[in-house]
């Protein structure tokens, strides 16, 4: 074993100990644990939540403007018109959303209970990866002469080495908190960073927002609409009209919710962590890093996940990604149906959103940093043909009811030949009306969604 310290810290010089050595009574590590003491009090689960609000909403900092009476009164408006011109393109009711302009931090706080639920079966395994490692770690050093001669040297007479580091005693505890702060600082970071960028409580194609409420971000609207020379109540619109039809989506088909993260936790089981690069990132990490998201940020990056190499990994990382594909391609085709007869710039503003996720949006990066997933946005535009053919065959009525129950939806080979799916030809292709018909008749057992492998 190295004795290079973890976490970037090495032992202290003497001076001033009382010849008790570097870790006596304290010594170097003093600074370690005063540093960390509040953060590993944290006992909530795999992700530090408190330091992940902490980080994301000081990332925010004072580039934050607050809202005023007009941003509230542009943003309800928005919405107002967007359901408006909604309603005629698709049988998906309204629902009465409630219309919201946000602050940076207000999306922080809001969507925060949806993040954790993404994120700690991500975290689970990382943290897993952690312990596990550490506990080879010290299996290997059996007693006090596998350390660093220095630290051997500090360790009061008598000390049981091997009950301090056992499985479930204080060094793996300790790591396991470890393990949720350091998770916390990358996840703080990256909603941070995110927050920043997005114009909407839906834009990432993910329910983040409490249930029945539509939000816009009115400083990121503006920012979206720099330089493109087009009337900011126009852009307004049409990122309401996006807003709009995703609340309706997730309001009205009442599966996806939980279809969608039940995805996400199982990609994430079949997860797998590089413990190379876990062992070289903990290197790099020390608390003082805290202060300085940045330089955390660098230290913390997505290469710690392994790629999928499993037929099991690789099928789950395939249906997140279909699903996250129809979601959004839907959401892409019903805005541009609804914009079409009302907003003069609206195909070059549907063509700015989409550039913005193959170019790396929003979406793409987080997933990337949280998830371990890089996203594929030329699935988005795909889907969002195969609903537009679903239509002119079969009209709103017909293309909105493959929502009617997940056993319905396209394949990933669906995508790849939305006319087969539309005509029928596809061997996946089902009739919606009476599949559904068929499912209510059906016992619950036998209702198991389908793969869409």
């Amino acid at each position: 074993m190295s004795s290079q310290f973890p976490f970037g810290f090495t032992p202290g010089g003497g001076g001033g100990d009382g010849g008790q050595g570097p870790f006596g009574p304290f010594g170097g590590a003093a600074p370690f644990f005063a540093e960390l003491e509040k953060l590993l009090s944290w006992q909530g689960g795999p992700v530090n939540w408190e330091l992940a609000k902490q980080i994301a909403v000081r990332s925010v900092g004072a580039d934050d403007p607050k809202l005023t009476s007009a941003d509230e009164e542009a943003v309800a408006g928005a919405l107002r018109i967007a359901d408006v011109w909604i309603d005629p393109v698709t049988t998906l009711p309204a629902g009465g959303a409630r219309a919201q302009a946000w602050t940076r931090a207000r999306w922080i706080e809001a969507t925060l209970p949806i993040w954790q639920k993404l994120c700690d079966p991500v975290a689970a395994r990382v943290v897993e990866a952690m312990r596990t490692g550490l506990s080879g770690g010290l299996a290997q050093l059996g007693d006090a002469g596998g350390l660093p001669p220095e630290l051997a040297a500090g360790l009061p007479p008598g000390l049981d080495l091997g009950a301090l580091m056992a499985a479930g005693g204080p060094v793996v505890e300790m790591m396991n908190r470890v393990g949720g702060m350091l998770f916390g600082a990358q996840v703080g970071q990256a909603i941070g960073t995110l927050a920043g960028e997005v114009v909407s409580s839906t834009e990432i194609g993910l329910p983040l927002a409490p249930a029945g409420t539509a939000a816009l971000l009115p400083a990121n609207v503006a920012a979206f609409g720099e330089g493109l020379g087009v009337d900011a109540e126009e852009i307004r619109i049409y990122l309401a009209l996006r807003e709009a039809a995703a609340t309706r989506l997730f309001a009205h088909v009442s599966w996806l919710r939980a279809h969608l993260l039940g995805t996400v936790e199982e990609y994430a089981r079949g997860i797998t962590v590089d413990q190379e690069a876990l062992g070289q990132m903990m290197r790099m990490v020390d608390p003082s890093m805290l202060t300085d998201p940045e330089k955390l940020s660098e230290a913390l990056g997505e290469d710690v996940f392994a790629d999928a190499t499993t037929p099991e990994q690789e099928a789950a990382l395939g249906r997140l990604e279909v699903a996250l594909a129809l979601v959004e391609g839907w959401i892409d085709h019903v805005t541009d149906t609804a914009a079409a007869e009302h907003l003069p710039s609206a195909p070059r503003l549907r063509e700015m959103v989409r550039r913005r996720r193959a170019e790396g949006g929003p979406a793409e990066q987080t997933f990337a940093t949280l998830v371990g997933l890089s996203l594929r946005p030329r699935r988005l535009r795909e889907a969002a043909a195969l609903w537009e053919a679903l239509r002119a065959a079969r009209g709103a009525d017909g293309r909105d009811a493959v929502w009617g129950h997940p056993d319905l939806l396209p394949s990933a080979d669906d995508l790849s030949d939305p006319d087969g799916f539309v005509s029928g030809s596809s061997a996946s292709t089902l009739d919606p009306i009476a599949e559904i018909e068929k499912l209510g008749e059906a016992p619950p057992e036998e209702q198991g969604p389908r793969s869409a492998e």
